[in-house]
């Protein structure tokens, strides 16, 4: 199975990234940095999820990005799914951090469960067909609305979007245009998708 392994971000500045990173999330994510200024507005078509254990790990974890330089699209709330919350840190990707959990089991921690890459796509259904033709096989799909691909323990989940929903659900207009600024590093080979996001690997 093709799995994704690392997250490449395009930021201004590697080692200002680096530093915003360690001191919001920790130093376990599977990110790597190098430096851009291809142009880019707006929404960049995706946002990288941060699945954890407990709503008081949401918060900390939240309070921790914004402490560190991040900015509130959406703060972290109790909804019908669980609770989250949505930041966008200052090379402007967008992170979301939430949790199915409703209730503590314990202390907060740092720990992140899983971590899920999210595209916002033109079109679900034909993206997802190129992904599955590329060896990734999906693990749950809705019609043209979401698909869900499976992924091997300790790899990065990759799901697809809607681009209109993706960008509502981060809480920022949909409108955007220029680079996407990220490399998503797998097992698949290099290729760039219908969507123009580029993978190497």
């Amino acid at each position: 199975m093709n799995s994704i392994d690392t997250i490449t971000l395009e930021v201004a500045d590697t080692q200002a990234a680096a530093n915003f990173y360690k001191s919001a999330f920790g130093d376990d994510l599977p990110l790597d940095f190098r430096e851009s200024d291809d142009p880019t507005s707006g929404f960049r078509g995706f946002t990288i999820s941060l699945v954890v254990a407990q709503p008081n790990t949401v918060h900390a974890l939240v309070d921790a990005a914004v402490a560190a330089g991040a900015t509130t699209l959406k703060p972290a709330t109790k909804s019908f799914w669980g609770v989250g919350g949505v930041v966008q840190a200052p090379d402007g990707t967008i992170w979301k951090i939430a949790t199915s959990a409703k209730k503590d089991t314990g202390p907060a921690t740092r720990d992140i469960d899983e971590v899920v890459l999210l595209l916002g796509v033109d079109d679900v259904k034909a993206t997802k067909r190129f992904y599955v033709d590329r060896g990734l096989e999906v693990a749950k799909s809705f019609g043209g609305k979401y698909a869900e691909f499976a992924s091997p323990e300790g790899s990065i989940k990759l799901a697809l979007y809607s681009r209109k929903f993706a960008a509502k659900d981060a809480g920022v207009p949909a409108e955007g245009s220029g680079s996407h600024r990220v490399v998503i590093g797998c097992t698949a080979g290099s290729f760039t998708d219908p969507d123009g996001f580029v993978w190497a690997s």
